[in-house]
């Protein structure tokens, strides 16, 4: 779903505020608004293992070719064991629009946090840093940082200002439900009007209690009962647009 809350700058409880859906907007330097899906833990250790399993293979090969060598089969093993290493995910992500080949498999890509292609800096960087991500074994801390940041980011990518979401959004129906307008009980920010529209236009492909959680998150700051949420939240989206 692409929704998100207001900002915590926004938020008149007082209570931290958090995504919904892990959905991000971000405004590009030419000033447009983007919506990404960050991938999680999962789908991003699937198609390691597959870019993984890819440079065992081609290792492999060339170590049976080069072990005809000799010695400089072996001093040239250990060259291409480094660029192979260090450099398949680098040469992917900048000259493939972010895809590796095990994110071209499971729909991902790298970009940079402002959603502009990543670049060579970003690459080296997030790449580089796999070895801290890795410590003290099995890649523990880069799991634990994805399962504690909202965007999923290992450290790699916080050093590198690097984002890896899901190439394209779900096609949605944007339709506002036959609710009369209604103006809204306190002043809104921008992303707040935004958050609001999101749920009216998408709330058609949600169950009846994540409609139901979301409309509540929505309208606690607004004042609203629970059981009005959903008909003002749709309410107000239509008297927004109107």
């Amino acid at each position: 779903m692409s929704l998100i809350a207001p900002p915590a700058s926004a938020n008149r409880t007082g209570a931290p505020q958090t995504l919904l859906d892990t959905s991000l907007r971000v405004e590009t330097p030419e000033g447009i608004d983007l919506l990404l899906r960050p991938a999680g833990l999962v789908p991003r250790a699937l198609a390691f293992s597959i870019d993984l399993a890819i440079r065992g293979a081609i290792l492999l090969m060339l170590y049976i070719a080069l072990g005809l060598l000799g010695e400089l089969g072996a001093g040239l093993g250990a060259i291409l064991l480094f660029l192979v290493t260090w450099w398949y995910m680098v040469l992917f992500e900048v000259l493939n629009q972010g895809r590796s080949p095990g994110k071209m498999l499971l729909g991902l890509r790298v970009i940079h946090d402002d959603g502009t292609p990543v670049g060579w800096a970003a690459s080296l960087t997030r790449n580089l840093l796999r070895f801290v991500d890795m410590l003290p074994f099995g890649y523990t801390l880069g799991i634990l940082s994805c399962l504690n940041n909202p965007a999923f980011k290992r450290l790699g990518d916080m050093a590198a200002g690097t984002l890896v979401v899901y190439r394209d959004l779900p096609a949605v129906t944007c339709e506002l439900p036959q609710e009369a307008a209604e103006p809204s009980p306190i002043a809104l920010s921008r992303d707040e009007q935004r958050a609001i529209i999101a749920f009216a236009e998408r709330q058609s492909s949600l169950s009846s209690a994540r409609r139901e959680e979301l409309a509540n998150i929505l309208a606690g700051p607004l004042g609203i009962p629970a059981e009005q949420a959903v008909t003002r939240l749709n309410g107000i989206a239509r008297g927004l647009l109107t």
